[in-house]
């Protein structure tokens, strides 16, 4: 679904970015209000409402997701979907550089060569834009930062979707009047289906966040890590085969190295994965070899004497 969002934002025109933002916004905060509804989910609020600083995050997280949502919807809209893919695919780059720079994580060697071709790849498709690749860039440090945010505020996915959209709908809900007072909305000029799409925004955002939320539970980290690339995969192509995006030689040599390092970041995980689960196994056979032999150490000899079996009757 997110990789064929795309597909999705040119049929708002004549609705511009901002006013496809905004409806966006309003619409996501019902969409999600609807299924807490349906799943009686509100426990969380009245604790989350007494925590200031929580709420500071989940401020920070709804500015950045904004500038990240109007920017790719205007990329979209204006012929830049191949470099909103490239945005996508840096994003776990950045979000390394982030857990070095302020989390203190530490970085394996197939990371740290991982994030240095990552920098190679932005470096090449400078020069193939002839600037640096801005939406592509906007787009990948405002996910990290909103990932980062959301990492702080320990929600869950649909409750911080939710809290995120309150934080926006009234600027979203005054826009969109102030736009309507003064003659700019299309919401009711361009027909009652145009109407229906611009309120589609809140399911189109929230339907593959759900989806998201309940497969995480259900998946390993590395399997979901791996899923993310398919949503720019299918942005990447779309721009290519329907909206027909040139790719001159440097912006493949660029789009090259950014898969290169997320060839070396799936490799590096998926080896973590692996030895993780050795050493868990090999650690759950050593409990258990403990295990018995402190239980033979214990059972006294009468009783060892009584487990053993007997001469076997005659039927």
């Amino acid at each position: 679904m997110w990789g064929l969002v795309p597909l999705f934002w040119p049929l708002l025109e004549p609705a511009g970015a901002v006013e496809i933002l905004a409806h966006r916004m309003v619409w996501s905060l019902a969409a999600v209000g609807l299924v807490l509804l349906v799943l009686r989910r509100w426990s969380w609020i009245r604790p989350l409402l007494r925590q200031p600083r929580r709420l500071g995050m989940i401020a920070l997280a709804a500015t950045v997701i904004s500038v990240n949502w109007g920017l790719y919807i205007w990329g979209v809209n204006s012929g830049h979907v191949v470099e909103t893919a490239l945005g996508y695919f840096i994003n776990p780059l950045v979000s390394i550089a982030f857990g070095v720079l302020l989390l203190r994580e530490r970085l394996r060697p197939a990371q740290w060569a991982a994030v240095g071709v990552g920098v190679a790849a932005v470096a090449v498709l400078t020069v193939g834009y002839g600037k640096p690749p801005w939406i592509a860039l906007t787009l990948a440090f405002s996910f990290a930062t909103y990932g980062l945010a959301k990492k702080r505020v320990g929600l869950d996915g649909l409750e911080s979707l939710a809290a995120e959209t309150a934080v926006q709908f009234l600027p979203a809900l005054g826009f969109l009047i102030w736009l309507g007072a003064h003659g700019g909305s299309t919401f009711a000029s361009q027909g009652i289906g145009h109407a229906a799409l611009l309120a589609s925004c809140g399911f189109v955002t929230a339907l593959p966040l759900i989806c998201f939320g309940a497969s995480a539970v259900r998946l390993p980290l590395s399997t979901i890590g791996m899923l993310q690339y398919v949503a720019p995969t299918f942005q990447f192509i779309l721009g290519l085969a329907v909206f027909h995006e040139s790719m001159p030689p440097e912006r493949w040599a660029g789009f090259a190295l950014v898969w290169l390092a997320l060839a070396l970041l799936t490799w590096d995980a998926l080896r973590t994965a692996r030895r993780a689960r050795r050493a868990l196994a090999d650690a759950a056979a050593r409990a258990g070899t403990l295990s018995a032999t402190v239980e033979a150490d214990v059972v006294p000899d009468a009783a060892v004497s009584d487990l053993r079996p007997g001469p076997i009757s005659g039927g």
